[in-house]
This record gives structure tokens, C-alpha cells and sequence, in this order.
């Protein structure tokens, strides 16, 4: 439940449309819901602005869609990161509207699509082989209330294909940089721009990138001062904080 939704309870309430009663069953489990295995965090929209996340992994499809339909029961949008399609075939019996997006692994119901950032967020990809960390990024930012550009495939190795797309780089109002291997994209990005850069490194290369390991350091190590650091492909930690940067 978000503001808007609390609001508009209360309005229906002065206006005799739901009683006191109804409102308080409604609200009675705010601030969470606890199903035994899991405790629903219904009062993060209001805190935060964004509802509560379900990390998939090592989730059951059941467990998976009862948190959904809780959350969904508030009318909120709901996301589910790192999601198998056996448990979006769980979700989708309980939660009409939701969809498989299968490029960033994860559940997605969406229900309010206002624009709550104030420009445009861009996410960048290194090469093809990042784009399911930037897509994660994607949903994540779109659920979030943003405009979002894709700029995909545009790494170091053919510097000019990048260079291509500065005039869109220049518009954004913050940018998200996904690359594996030794991760020097967000660098050559960050001294490009004037807008906070988010840079993700992707458990993509050969064995010495070991799994994104070399990356993370690399974009740590970043020489452009306008550059922060999420963790190994986490795309959905990156487009929350770009989110975030785009309300403010």
C-alpha cells in the first residue's frame, strides 16, 4: 500500500463510501504480514516509495506466490527478481496481469505507470552477453516509475559505437553501466557525462575474469570520480538507486 492508495481510502471514508471498519481491515496488516516462512513488509512503499522486492532464488514456486498475492492485494506494482518460469506458472494462477520477462528472469505485475522520475535513466551494456543483468536493471527502474533508454552493445573493444551515442548519454539523468571482462566501460562513460554513473559488473569473461570478480575490482578502482559500485549482476540493486537519483 502507497500513499496515493492511503489517501484514497481515507477520502472514501469521508465520502461514506467504505466504512471505518472496512478501512481499519484493510490496514490491519500494515506495517507486514507474517506467513510463517516469510514476514510481507506492506509499509516499504510508504517508507521507501518502492514495495517490497522478492528475491526468487531458492524460493519455491508456492512460497514465491503467496508473497506475490499478498503484496499484489494492496494494489501495488510487484516484482519478483531472479524468478523461474515454474514460478511464474505459480504466480500468474494468483495474479492476473503479471508477466514472465524472460530476458531479466524476473515476475513483473504492473499497475501504476506514472512517471515519478524526472528525466531519463539510460542503461548501457558492454556487450550482448550483459544484457540480462541490464534487463533486470530495465524492469526494475520501469516498475519504479521511470523512462528508461537502452544502449546495448556499445563496449571498449569498438570504442566507437559508444562514442556514437553521447548525445543520448548526455540526456540522462542517470546511467547505469553493465560490463564484465575487465569492467573499463563505466569508467570511459563516467568521463563522458556530467550524471551519476552506477556501474554493474557482470560474472561475464574468460576464467581470469573470474566471474565478475575482476570487473567489480576494475570498476572500484574507477579513475572517473562519478562512478559507484553495486555488487556482481545485480542490475535490480542499480536500477533502485538510479531510481532513487531520478526522483530526487
Amino acid at each position: 500500500m502507497n500513499i496515493e492508495s492511503i489517501r484514497k481510502l481515507f477520502q472514501q471514508v469521508r465520502a461514506g463510501k467504505v466504512s471505518p471498519d472496512d478501512a481499519v481491515q484493510q490496514l490491519r496488516h500494515l506495517p507486514f504480514e507474517d506467513l510463517g516462512f516469510a514476514k510481507v513488509d506492506h509499509h516499504r512503499a510508504l517508507r521507501v516509495g518502492m514495495p517490497e522486492v522478492i528475491f526468487g532464488e531458492r524460493k519455491t514456486p508456492a512460497q514465491v506466490a503467496a508473497i506475490f498475492k499478498r503484496l499484489a492485494k494492496h494494489g501495488n506494482n510487484v516484482l519478483a527478481t531472479r524468478a523461474t518460469k515454474e514460478q511464474f506458472a505459480a504466480v500468474k494462477k494468483i495474479a492476473h496481469g503479471a508477466k514472465y520477462e524472460k530476458a531479466a528472469r524476473a515476475i513483473v505485475l504492473h499497475r501504476d505507470r506514472k512517471l515519478y522520475g524526472k528525466g531519463v535513466i539510460a542503461i548501457v551494456s558492454a556487450g550482448t552477453s550483459d544484457i540480462p543483468v541490464a534487463e533486470e536493471a530495465v524492469v526494475t527502474a520501469e516498475l519504479m516509475g521511470n523512462e528508461v533508454e537502452r544502449i546495448y552493445d556499445v563496449g571498449v573493444a569498438g570504442i566507437h559505437r559508444l562514442l556514437a551515442q553521447k548525445k543520448a548519454l548526455s540526456r540522462a539523468r542517470a546511467i547505469i553501466v553493465c560490463a564484465g571482462m575487465e569492467g573499463a566501460l563505466p569508467s570511459v562513460v563516467g568521463g563522458l557525462v556530467g550524471a551519476p554513473v552506477i556501474a554493474v559488473p557482470t560474472s561475464v569473461g574468460y576464467g581470469a575474469a573470474f566471474q565478475g570478480l575482476a570487473a567489480l575490482l576494475g570498476m572500484m578502482n574507477s579513475c572517473a570520480s562519478n562512478v559507484s559500485v553495486v555488487n556482481i549482476d545485480n542490475g535490480f540493486g542499480a536500477g533502485y538507486v538510479a531510481s532513487i537519483i531520478n526522483r530526487l
